[in-house]
């Protein structure tokens, strides 16, 4: 492939209703996936362009190379709609020091559905001219299960590192870590990994069901998403168990609403996303300020109630969504702070590379639009079909080993039941127990 080919794109609109489980259009073994309530945008077919980034510059760098390849890119969109046109499915790694790849890549065909309108986008790299016909999706091929081992953090292992993190945070070095630790499991590499997509889906549809070169997952948790110049994000922190009756689910619903504990980590991460996205140092002019909601909202899950905010504002000219991704990343509920020394304590204390887990994953369109979420409840599936997933919580002076861990436990259990059993429950073990805030 030429670094930055000349890419033709037709986008065409499809009759309502035509597109059913957007899932099933994906390639059975490497799906690129980015779906919330069965809207979004699905990537199969050749892989016509892909870039790898590392190091501290690499989402500056994936920015630099987008812009590079659409300016040489023919696009003609009938559809005009998020999503439609040319678009790029990305997915970043946490850390800087990471040695997994951070990678843009654009499919041959996508297709896609926003808002009751359902599309397919067709892209050649040469004079060839796109054909946009749909294409019948692949029959479903063998729905393989896996068991989950312990990883390269144990339950005595992680104790010690909570015990050693509220040492830190005693003595001033931090005043909050965010710890993960991690489960390995093997699926078979004849699997075909839309099942395990299409059950997240299923059973968690108001969360970001996600697929880019092997990381998974369903996450609750929006980083950033730009359509045209607006800007929204929203924070997520402050968490509780969802009650199995109605009047029991109130309760903690209101708790954790009034909870003083809940409502100062809240108000510090959504004053630590304000401030990332000022640092942009474009947010000058009143038309472009940035505004938050007033209080904080509940936010219902399957599992869980969190405290959330939505941040709104207007994208500063000349940027585009993955310059406000850089600003973002990492956010306080995935690394911790001071953010400088959360991250170092990290790459000490974890016995593992996190790779792409709590990084951004998303979509960047042609115009500098697009959607990213933070890449929390999934695992990286290698092609030779090993699997790690991750866990974290956050980690205060007043965390208990014992109940941290029990919290990453809850956190493995939607892709544990996706992979092991298709049977998943989404209350787990969580219910009438305070996790926290955390990943």
């Amino acid at each position: 492939m030429n670094q930055f080919p000349s890419l033709r794109v037709r986008t065409v609109r499809l009759e309502p209703g035509t597109l059913r489980q957007l899932w099933r259009y994906s390639d059975p073994h490497s799906p690129l996936v980015f779906l919330r309530n069965g809207d979004g945008i699905v990537g199969s077919g050749q892989i016509l362009w892909r870039r790898e980034f590392f190091g501290p510059d690499r989402i500056r760098e994936a920015a630099d190379a987008w812009s590079k390849l659409t300016s040489f890119a023919e696009v003609k969109d009938r559809a005009k709609v998020p999503g439609s046109g040319l678009v790029g499915f990305g997915a970043f790694a946490f850390s800087e020091n990471s040695q997994q790849a951070s990678v843009l890549i654009v499919p041959s065909l996508i297709v896609g559905r926003r808002d009751g309108i359902e599309f397919v986008t067709a892209i050649t790299a040469d004079s060839t001219k796109p054909d946009a016909s749909l294409r019948d999706p692949a029959p479903l091929g063998p729905d393989e299960r896996a068991v989950f081992e312990t990883g390269e953090m144990d339950v005595v292992q992680h104790q010690q590192a909570v015990d050693h993190v509220v040492d830190l945070i005693g003595s001033g070095v931090l005043s909050k870590l965010v710890l993960a630790r991690d489960l390995i499991a093997k699926l078979p590499e004849w699997t075909d990994r839309r099942h395990l997509i299409g059950r997240l889906a299923e059973t968690y549809p108001d969360c970001w069901n996600y697929s880019v070169d092997g990381l998974t997952g369903a996450s609750p948790e929006t980083l950033v998403r730009v359509r045209g110049r607006e800007v929204r994000a929203r924070v997520l922190a402050g968490t509780a168990p969802r009650g199995l009756e109605e009047h029991i689910d109130r309760d903690i619903a209101e708790q954790l609403k009034s909870s003083p504990k809940n409502q100062q980590e809240h108000r510090f991460a959504v004053e630590s996303a304000l401030h990332a996205l000022s640092s942009l140092n474009d947010y000058t002019d009143p038309g472009d300020s940035l505004t938050a909601s007033p209080e904080p909202f509940l936010l219902a899950l399957p599992n869980v109630w969190h405290l959330a905010s939505d941040i709104r504002g207007t994208l500063p000219l000349a940027h585009t969504v993955l310059d406000l991704v850089q600003a973002l990343h990492p956010t306080a509920a995935v690394g911790g702070t001071p953010r400088k020394a959360a991250l170092e304590a990290i790459d000490r204390i974890e016995p593992f590379d996190r790779r792409r887990y709590a990084g951004p994953v998303g979509w960047i369109g042609a115009k500098g639009d697009g959607e990213w979420a933070i890449a929390l409840r999934g695992a990286e599936i290698d092609p030779d079909g090993t699997t790690t997933a991750y866990a974290g919580g956050g980690i205060v002076a007043t965390s208990v080993a014992a109940d941290e861990f029990r919290e990453t436990e809850w956190k493995l259990r939607p892709l544990q039941d996706a992979l092991s059993s298709g049977s998943i429950d989404p209350y787990g073990d969580a219910l009438f127990t305070d996790f926290g805030t955390g990943v």
